[in-house]
């Protein structure tokens, strides 16, 4: 039983034959309790109307009397008082009887065979045909005593029905296994199609669609598996965006380092020259140095937060030294930066809610015009407190807002990038931000400026 489908036709069949078995135990049982004795009482009534009407029968003989009830549905055992014996009707299986009960018959009382049967698991006694399972009662025949004992011709009564009922049986079973076949297979096929699909995914292809049109758990295990399909495959997108995305970005600068190496190396130059190119390779380290460390900040922040480093954060306090940090930075471009009091408490990871401060005023400042503000300020709700960068300057076109926090992505119709750009800033800003269970929204409208909106949890 190795595979599913086999193993549900055997379960199955085994339970409906166990089950048969218990409802046949059950039903036996519920006979030996409540209709035996209403089954005796009911023969012993009609051994008492047979004994009735043939009293008031004018003295027909008896045994024509009694052949001509046999074909009512009865069998009748008659003993002589003599002791000869007759059987009108069908045959008993078994005559056996102790002498002492026939006795008790003769005697005028009544035998209650049927009530009295013995009990037996797996045969009922309804149908046991033994002269044990009869009703005694005594009558008299043109002044001759006699022994009657009387039970139901259970073979006339119901043959035909037992005919029925045993071919309705197995009718039953041999649909039964049938339709279980059938059914198994509906079932066990989705199943199939399921592991042929993880085999595919396990060898990488993500492409994989399941058309499984049903509303039970295995419609809805396929469609789950369908939706990880795609996620896999958007998954395996974006890392291969990724990888190329950093091979590009480290194979700029080094280009550059390489080519202005050799330069340096190769051709006679002024030195006004040569600083010229050693402040190109200069800053192309930089770069690279620069998108080093976001890598590894990106490959840190993939990891949980841990709550270690956590504290509560008094908002007014940092925001000042994150202003005061850049001071250099505005200052130089011309800009006015306006920072509001902030008198509220938030719970985070100190180091990185100051680079996500820093870097959202950092590109405020870089992408604002000399003459332009810079504006930041924060509100209360009810569970969050709500933290606004805005400036004044180029700002983004809609197409690229929702861009903005994926990873390498540069808006260069819209801003002025700088070199030193890598594209990893607000993807690791957004990063942060979902670690303290925030979020980050952006509004802009082009030439007159960016708003981004960051919501972060009460303390």
């Amino acid at each position: 039983m190795r595979t599913l489908y086999v193993r549900i036709i055997v379960i199955t069949m085994v339970i409906m034959i166990a089950s048969a078995i218990i409802a046949f135990a059950v039903t036996n049982l519920y006979y030996q309790q409540f209709l035996k004795p209403k089954n005796d009482e009911k023969i012993t009534r009609i051994a008492h109307d047979i004994v009735s009407i043939y009293s008031h029968n004018n003295g027909q003989p008896l045994d024509r009397f009694l052949t001509d009830i046999t074909d009512l549905g009865y069998k009748f055992y008659l003993v002589h008082k003599d002791g000869q014996t007759e059987t009108f009707g069908d045959s008993f299986d078994s005559t056996e009887l102790p002498e002492s009960v026939i006795q008790q018959v003769f005697d005028g009382h009544i035998y209650h065979g049927i009530a009295n049967y013995p009990w037996k698991p797996f045969v009922t006694g309804f149908f046991d045909n033994k002269l044990k399972n009869t009703i005694g009662i005594p009558i008299n025949a043109n002044g001759s005593e006699y022994a009657l004992f009387v039970r139901p011709y259970t073979t006339q009564q119901f043959g035909e029905m037992r005919m029925f009922l045993a071919v309705l049986l197995v009718l039953v079973l041999l649909f039964s296994f049938l339709l279980i076949l059938i059914s198994t297979r509906f079932i066990v096929k989705p199943v199939e199609r399921l592991t042929d699909a993880t085999r595919k995914i396990a060898a990488g292809n993500y492409h994989v669609k399941l058309n499984v049109n049903r509303r039970d758990e295995i419609g809805r295990l396929a469609s789950d598996f369908t939706k990880m399909s795609d996620n896999l495959q958007q998954t395996e997108e974006k890392r291969q965006e990724f990888v190329s995305n950093v091979s590009h970005e480290i194979q700029s600068p080094l280009s550059s380092i390489q080519g202005f190496s050799q330069l340096l190396r190769e051709e006679e130059m002024t030195e006004e020259e040569r600083k010229h190119y050693l402040t190109i390779i200069e800053n192309e380290s930089r770069r690279l140095s620069q998108l080093g460390k976001q890598l590894l900040t990106l490959s840190f922040l993939d990891n949980e937060m841990d709550e270690r480093e956590t504290t509560s954060i008094q908002l007014g306090e940092q925001l000042k030294e994150v202003v005061s940090a850049a001071q250099w930075l505005w200052v130089e471009r011309g800009i006015t930066v306006e920072l509001e009091d902030a008198p509220y408490w938030i719970h985070g990871n100190s180091k990185l809610l100051h680079q996500v401060w820093m870097n959202l005023l950092t590109n405020a400042i870089r992408y604002t015009a000399s003459g332009g503000t810079v504006r930041i300020y924060a509100e209360e709700r009810q569970e969050a407190i709500d933290v606004m960068v805005d400036d004044n300057g180029i700002g983004i076109a809609k197409k690229d807002i929702p861009h903005l926090f994926d990873r390498f992505y540069k808006v260069d119709k819209a801003r002025t990038r700088t070199e030193n750009s890598t594209g990893l800033g607000l993807s690791i800003v957004k990063k942060i931000i979902e670690l303290h269970n925030g979020t980050i929204m952006v509004e802009s409208e082009p030439d007159h400026g960016t708003t981004f909106v960051v919501t972060l949890p009460k303390a």
